[in-house]
């Protein structure tokens, strides 16, 4: 692959020095050389150069790239954006990341691209009164209140990607950006890296079913191993996954051959041995053992904020949590909410098209389940599934989430075009691989700064936008805020279309939502099933 990438730049080099030669010798003008050389002077350039990862992985023909970017839009979206699995969300999603992230002006001439008239679009309502723009750095979230060490953490973080999937380049850049700009970073089940060390950004370690950088010999979870790490400044509260919202359900293998010194020193596993992430969790099988474990791993941090993360499957399932929650008294701190619509580069598509439950519903379904049991003052929200737009983080605020993960708008700040070749290890921007020659290409300055730049610039954004609203937090926006048609002549709000739970309706036995009537009572706390 490397001969490949370079092969141009080889050709230029070997032609100029054979049109050199012959100019020496005067069989040709010594013009005919000029062009070779300076395709040669190109290349050594992009090699050097630290902002375009396309053109130091492939040197002189990464230009056509960008050549066609200054062709126009239609010409950009259909050679670049058009072939992929979500070609709208690439397309405008897409092309805001790349602004914001390069600090790009983001305004655009004559009006929408949406259809306004067209089922399913969404907007805000503004208010003929509105507020006074709020400082971003100020829509933060006290999670774990009652906690010895509470995580004020912004709207707006990074979402789970482990070292391993991505590259360490890409992992530094992740998480010094979010140094600079003061939000977290979630680890991912791939464990604490040197990488994520590197530069101090706020960490959510995530545990999963591998128990990774905190488990035995023979993958049992490991109390020491795991309170050495926990009880680190760095991390800032304890993420337990038990499933993820673009696979759930299903297990994970991180083949052999990509298992290098570094990501098995990470991971606590043998080196060039298959890694393994099992479907479902060893240390606990009920939902009030689930609740006992994150006690456990609450105590062994140093009275951290620790939660868990989930996609919502069957209902009587997340029910049979909450039930436990009642039983025991123990409550998680915190619970992200991730839906279908995350993306992985390792799924069946079959599980990505197919499986679980779409993040709105599921976020709605545990909001409605707490406010059912008042224990929504006890337990924060966070949400995750295809977050870019400050609008997105706004329709899920108001919703019922506290703060906001994203992934992928991440990945597209520090590079990723979607080549869709992670799983091959030959990711064109050394984003999604452990080639040390690609992942060179990231330069980890360059790419922090414009992860911080969309992270700055869209809560920018969202603070805008709540004003508009007449609101002065995120924090305070509510389902009856956006609106969404439901036929060419017909509009409703979300909180026609999801309806919400009375403070204690659980409680008192009479909830008033079908999901409930139906699944509630047969849920039981010692069992999932």
């Amino acid at each position: 692959m490397a001969i490949s990438r370079f092969f141009v730049l080889q050709l230029s080099v070997m032609g100029s020095l054979l049109l050199v030669a012959l100019a020496a010798a005067g069989m040709i003008q010594w013009p005919w050389a000029l062009g070779p050389i300076l395709l040669v002077v190109i290349g050594l350039r992009d090699l050097q150069q630290t902002h375009h990862s396309i053109q130091r992985n492939y040197p002189i023909i990464g230009h056509l790239r960008f050549m066609l970017e200054f062709i126009g839009p239609e010409i950009r979206q259909y050679f670049i954006e058009s072939d992929t699995e979500a070609a709208p969300f690439s397309r405008q999603q897409r092309a805001i990341v790349y602004q914001r992230s390069k600090n790009v002006l983001d305004k655009r001439p004559f009006g929408t691209q949406f259809d306004p008239y067209a089922v399913g679009f969404e907007w805000i309502n503004h208010s003929i009164a509105p507020a006074k723009v709020a400082e971003p750095a100020d829509f933060r979230v006290r999670i774990g209140g009652d906690r010895a060490q509470p995580y004020d953490a912004s709207v707006f973080n990074i979402s789970a990607m482990s070292f391993g999937a991505l590259s360490g380049n890409a992992i530094q850049s992740l998480n010094r950006g979010a140094k600079l700009g003061g939000f977290a970073h979630d680890t991912g089940e791939g464990s604490i890296s040197v990488h994520h060390r590197e530069h101090g950004g706020d960490l959510i370690w995530e545990i999963g079913s591998g128990y990774f950088g905190c488990r035995t010999a023979n993958g049992r979870f490991d109390p020491e191993r795991f309170a050495a790490q926990a009880t680190h400044p760095q991390v800032r509260m304890i993420e337990v996954k038990l499933s993820q919202g673009a696979k759930p359900g299903h297990g994970g293998v991180l083949p052999g051959p990509k298992v290098t010194a570094e990501i098995a020193e990470a991971r606590g596993v043998p080196i060039w041995t298959d890694c393994i992430s099992p479907a479902s969790h060893r240390e606990f099988s009920t939902p009030i053992q689930l609740l006992e474990f994150i006690a456990r791993l609450r105590e062994l941090s140093g009275d951290k904020p620790t939660g868990f993360k989930l996609a919502i499957g069957h209902p009587w399932e997340w029910f049979a949590i909450a039930k436990a929650m009642q039983e025991t008294g123990i409550t998680p701190d915190f619970i992200v909410v991730d839906g279908k619509e995350g993306g992985t580069g390792a799924a069946p598509v079959e599980f990505m098209d197919h499986v679980g439950m779409p993040m709105r519903d599921g976020l709605r379904l545990v909001h409605n389940t707490l406010l059912g049991l008042d224990l929504r003052g006890r337990v924060r929200i966070g949400a995750a599934g295809r977050m870019i737009t400050a609008f997105d983080i706004a329709g899920t605020m108001a919703l019922g989430a506290d703060w906001c993960n994203a992934a992928r708008g991440f990945m597209f700040a520090v590079g990723c075009i979607q080549a869709q070749h992670c799983h091959t290890g030959a990711c064109p921007t050394g984003v999604a691989t452990q080639d040390p020659i690609r992942q060179r290409a990231l330069v980890v300055t360059d790419k922090a700064q414009r992860v911080y730049n969309f992270h700055h610039n869209t809560v920018e954004a969202l603070a805008e936008l709540v004003a508009a609203a007449g609101l002065d937090h995120p924090g305070r926006l509510r389902a009856q805020h956006i609106m969404r048609r439901v036929s060419p002549t017909e509009i409703s709000s979300l909180a026609d279309l999801y309806p919400t739970m009375p403070h204690g309706a659980l409680l008192a036995g009479d909830p008033p939502i079908e999901v409930f009537r139906r699944y509630w009572p047969e849920a039981r706390a010692d069992r999932f099933g």
